[in-house]
């Protein structure tokens, strides 16, 4: 089915140019709360050219969507670009300011609720949910024009008034839920340091059985010791800037570090070997937290980036083992626990790291020293 026809329409609006020409859309006819919809392909080509975003500057109360995130835009667009052959991208939701028309392929049965979708070109198309997606795909178009013939699904209603898209845009928000970073790790299969977390959190013995795949947090009754994604970042902050052969070797390197650190720590041993609760070691200890795990690869980052020979760095490590882990220890009130309750942020993680360093003899840089300065003048 051709996307653009040139059949003679009365005029709905819009400069000459338009006048008497449409769009025609394949498409599948619905109903929702009384109201008519339809579903259809459109070209790549053809979504920045219909879909226009030009409300920045309105006032929040007189638009129907949020402000584009131009932040967001590359990193979605070299989404697309890197992975040509299997990206994916839900569908765009838009309403029509103008005349819609349907014709059905059948006057009755299911030919009543497939055929074409007829709308004027001078209409105007709001999207009220997928700006960022269109922002991208124009993006993208114009590094790699052959994405063009490509297609995304497009989800027509009527527009019915501001005050009906605003309320769209909620109701498509309303329970929208951001997977949990764990998951995310969990099923990507691109990104090379997600596959090595997850082949350290099934086969590694330090973490095997006692990492939580899905969920961030661990409720109280947990049996695991970790999250996937607290060993992801940890991960992330071990091998920062290192050079590591691919295959095995490069697998080895953070097994053995992490094997090592085991070792120093005898408490996640003991959980293993049912002498003691997860539950009652992360209850009392900071080392199963993720402010501890990722200070620890931040350490060991420092470490490597001296030598990946383990005969160098392995007894580099040896002073941890009388690090105080447990909670009630003072030396942590300011840097890894605020009021009694763990904190990670930025701050916290670089206080902590810097209490790690001290034990094993290691200099500071320029920013942790600072931060460790205003830490000591109660600044914190």
């Amino acid at each position: 089915m051709d996307y653009v026809g040139s059949h003679a329409l009365v005029q709905q609006g819009g400069g000459a140019t338009t006048a008497g020409f449409e769009y025609i859309f394949p498409a599948i006819r619905g109903l929702q709360a009384g109201r008519e919809y339809y579903v259809s392909m459109c070209p790549l080509r053809l979504i920045p050219k219909i879909f226009l975003f030009d409300e920045d500057e309105l006032a929040p109360e007189v638009r129907a969507q949020r402000v584009l995130n131009k932040g967001r835009v590359p990193a979605l667009a070299q989404y697309i670009l890197e992975n040509p052959d299997d990206y994916v991208f839900s569908a765009l939701t838009a309403s029509v300011d103008g005349s819609m028309r349907f014709v059905g392929v059948a006057d009755q049965g299911p030919g009543l609720r497939v055929g074409q979708l007829h709308i004027p070109m001078a209409s105007r198309f709001l999207i009220n949910d997928g700006q960022h997606r269109r922002a991208a795909i124009e993006a993208a178009l114009k590094e790699n024009p052959s994405l063009g013939d490509e297609t995304i699904a497009v989800v027509f209603f009527h527009d019915a008034g501001l005050e009906r898209s605003q309320q769209m845009f909620a109701d498509l928000n309303r329970h929208a839920v951001r997977p949990a970073r764990s998951i995310g790790v969990l099923y990507d299969h691109r990104d090379e340091l997600s596959q090595l977390t997850r082949l350290l959190a099934l086969k590694c013995p330090v973490f095997r059985n006692f990492v939580e795949m899905e969920s961030s947090n661990l409720s109280a009754r947990s049996r695991k010791l970790f999250t996937l994604s607290a060993l992801y970042s940890a991960m992330s902050a071990l091998l920062q800037g290192l050079e590591l052969t691919s295959g095995k070797d490069g697998e080895r390197l953070p097994w053995d570090y992490w094997e090592a650190i085991d070792a120093l720590i005898p408490d996640w041993g003991e959980v293993r070997r049912r002498s003691l609760s997860a539950s009652e070691i992360r209850k009392q200890y900071l080392h199963t937290h993720g402010i501890a795990l990722h200070a620890l690869g931040l350490l060991g980052n420092t470490l490597l980036r001296g030598s990946l020979d383990p005969e160098a760095w392995k007894p580099r490590l040896a002073p941890l083992r009388d690090v105080d882990w447990s909670r009630t220890n003072p030396d942590w009130e300011g840097r890894a626990i605020i009021g009694g309750r763990v904190s990670k942020n930025h701050q916290n993680v670089v206080l902590t790291v810097n209490y790690l360093r001290k034990q094993l003899g290691l200099e500071l840089t320029a920013d942790e020293q600072q931060a460790e300065d205003a830490y000591q003048r109660g600044e914190r």
